[in-house]
């Protein structure tokens, strides 16, 4: 894992060359008769040729074979990935997952792609038009293993570092930190130890920062802090083949090929894998009273065609400051059109501290009350305001969508996980109404 290196900076045209390979790049064209090392020149389109500018994403690959280089695809076992929302009937009621169990590894080896589940989602694969959200539990390395992925993730490490290797170098990914790998771009994941995360796939649409309106300039996720790898090949043919799988419409493919997919020697485009560390989210927050909307904590946004209303947004939950005076200071109770998926990468949330644990997660789907459990409401009714840090050690997230999601079979059934007891926690919520006195109790 020595001498990984990254180029900051988020979209930006960029250009990478294996430092064994000097000049690797062609000079003044993207597609020479003949390249430097006899490398062959592949684009990688993550847009229509016809974008606008401003949105047209791609990338030029030099490469010592091109990666039309394999077998035929052939279908394989789907395991737990699904993109059937009709599995079983929709659910529209409160849901809490305890966290997912990782398989041993003294029992059964499961790399990344067979240990992933999908939980829900919502859409059409076909019309590029949705959502899903999965879950990784695995205890080995992909190996001679790489994916090739039909779509956008966003991947979200809650205990184990990921040693990522793609087509445009290696990142090293580590909870706290997320990467996205956009649709098109093969990859393979190495684990070190029993390893858990979330993801979030967007269908036909690319994560983009949110615009900030009257924040104005900075803030939030700054663009300096998201890092792109640096260009690095390997030459080398392996027994039997690499074995490149697919998922191509929901369903799950194979094809072998002889060289690595990962001998890439140089590269130069705006279309990249990236990663980012939360850490670095500059965090805005109320300094007066009430709540500003939690889109405050957007990180990356992936935009529908209705202007302000995302298929998905990643939103996160970091230590910060509350200060707001005379204000019920934890998230209040709330009905949304928006679907809300939240997960825990380490410590507690601040509005259910008990049974909400990392690497579990919640659903509260479109228009299904949710906030606060009761013990949350009644502490926090009669503390006494001062300013005090929220959320120290802790990281909470948000996948939040406009999309209805369909729960899968495995998330409500077959992974044993679900809290069937989840909606007990507001059952001590009691009736404080005064209707003789208007003056609320409370010690402000």
């Amino acid at each position: 894992m020595c001498g990984l290196c990254y180029i900051p900076g988020f979209g930006n045209e960029c250009a990478s060359e294996d430092p064994r390979c000097p000049g690797a790049l062609p000079e003044g064209q993207n597609n020479p008769q003949v390249c430097p090392y006899n490398l062959y020149a592949e684009q990688l389109s993550g847009s229509a040729f016809t974008c606008p500018r401003s949105t047209n994403k791609r990338s030029w690959l030099y490469r010592i074979l091109p990666s039309v280089c394999h077998k035929p695809f052939e279908s394989i076992d789907q395991g737990h990935v699904t993109h059937n929302w009709d599995e079983v009937d929709p659910d529209p009621n409160q849901l809490r997952w305890k966290p997912f169990e990782i398989p041993k590894a003294s029992q059964k080896k499961v790399d990344f792609v067979s240990g992933l589940h999908t939980l829900c989602g919502a859409g059409d694969i076909r019309s590029n038009n949705g959502l899903a959200i999965h879950i990784f539990l695995c205890n080995t390395s992909m190996g001679n293993r790489v994916v090739h992925w039909a779509l956008s993730f966003l991947l979200v490490p809650q205990k184990g570092k990921l040693l990522i290797y793609t087509e445009f170098g290696k990142m090293l990914v580590q909870p706290n930190e997320i990467c996205v790998i956009q649709r098109g771009m093969r990859f393979s994941i190495d684990v070190f130890e029993e390893t858990r995360g979330y993801i979030l796939e967007v269908y036909g649409v690319h994560f983009e920062l949110p615009d900030l309106g009257p924040i104005g300039a900075n803030g939030l996720a700054n663009p300096r802090d998201f890092l792109i790898p640096v260009a690095w090949y390997e030459d080398r043919q392996v027994p039997g083949g690499y074995t490149v799988i697919n998922k191509y419409q929901g369903k799950l493919f194979a094809a072998k090929q002889n060289v690595s997919p990962f001998n890439v020697v140089a590269w130069h485009g705006n279309y990249t894998p990236y990663k980012y560390n939360l850490e670095n989210f500059m965090v805005i927050n109320s300094v007066a009273f009430d709540h500003a909307d939690p889109s405050i904590f957007t990180v990356l946004t992936a935009k529908s065609v209705r202007p302000g209303v995302a298929v998905a947004d990643f939103v996160i939950f970091p230590p910060r400051w509350g200060v707001a005076d005379k204000t019920f200071r934890p998230p209040y109770y709330h009905r949304n059109c928006m679907s809300e998926f939240m997960g825990l990468i380490k410590g507690h949330y601040e509005a259910k501290q008990g049974e909400f644990l990392p690497g579990g997660g919640s659903l509260h789907s479109s228009m299904t009350p949710h906030g606060p459990d009761a013990d949350c409401f009644e502490k926090a009714s009669k503390a006494k305001l001062a300013p005090e840090r929220i959320a120290d050690g802790t990281m909470a997230f948000m996948f939040e969508s406009s999309l209805s999601m369909a729960v899968t079979k495995w998330g409500l059934k077959s992974s044993s996980c679900l809290d069937e007891n989840y909606y007990k926690c507001w059952e001590p919520l009691k009736s404080h109404f005064t209707p003789d006195s208007r003056k609320p109790a409370g010690p402000n």
